[in-house]
């Protein structure tokens, strides 16, 4: 899959830097040679190409983004051409139905209901091969997290387990009900960077980081 974007566009995506885990997805941008950057203001939507909502609370987020008045820029950039990626809370945000609650953006057109899987102590690991994003399988981390429960026409099924979906796309929307930044796995973050047009310049073959570890992001918050 090769996303084409318009000219001009800077090869950055940005990760929304509301709550959630920012700099573990910029820690993992930065393994693969792509510029990345926190967006907090409206006009840090400008000529990026693409976005990452990351997980967190997704009431939290969305009440912040009514606050922070970013709601509107994010929707234009978004219009212009920008791609987005919702992992967990963010696919949430991103749908358009969410099970008992009005949703936020209604970007994609997705079911989803939160916490599906129970309390804090619920979360857990698994793995799965999702042949279109790569062809070993992939590690997923689940914290709190929701489930997919239908899609629509436009939306392609990237993962299904058991009685719900666990990733899908559109042409311009990626969710994950996991979270791929807490895990050494570079794979979602490449396919991502793919989607938005850009090459990534390092080309691991299994994409996976042996020198990452828990605790890798915290030098980028050092440094912040």
């Amino acid at each position: 899959m090769v996303a084409t974007r318009k000219k001009n566009n800077p090869d950055i995506i940005g990760v929304l830097d509301l709550q959630g885990g920012v700099y573990e997805h910029l820690d993992h941008l930065q393994r693969l040679g792509i510029a990345g950057r926190k967006v907090k203001r409206g006009v840090e939507f400008n000529n990026l190409a693409g976005l990452i909502i990351p997980g967190g609370e997704s009431s939290c987020i969305s009440r912040l983004l009514n606050i922070f008045e970013i709601k509107e820029p994010l929707l234009n950039a978004y219009g212009r051409g920008m791609k987005i990626w919702g992992t967990c809370a963010g696919a949430i945000l991103l749908a358009t139905k969410v099970v008992g609650e009005t949703p936020c953006l209604g970007l994609i057109d997705i079911e989803i209901s939160r916490n599906s899987f129970g309390s804090q102590l619920d979360s857990f690991k698994s793995e799965a091969r999702i042949p279109q994003v790569a062809e070993q399988p992939i590690p997923l981390t689940f914290i709190r997290a929701p489930k997919i429960v239908n899609v629509g026409k436009d939306v392609k099924v990237l993962l299904k387990v058991d009685d719900y979906i666990a990733a899908a796309e559109s042409e311009n929307i990626l969710v994950t009900v996991f979270h791929p930044e807490l895990t050494g796995s570079l794979e979602f973050h490449r396919y991502f960077a793919v989607k938005c047009g850009l090459n990534p310049t390092v080309n691991i073959k299994s994409c996976s980081d042996r020198q990452w570890n828990y605790c890798s992001w915290t030098r980028l918050a050092r440094s912040a």
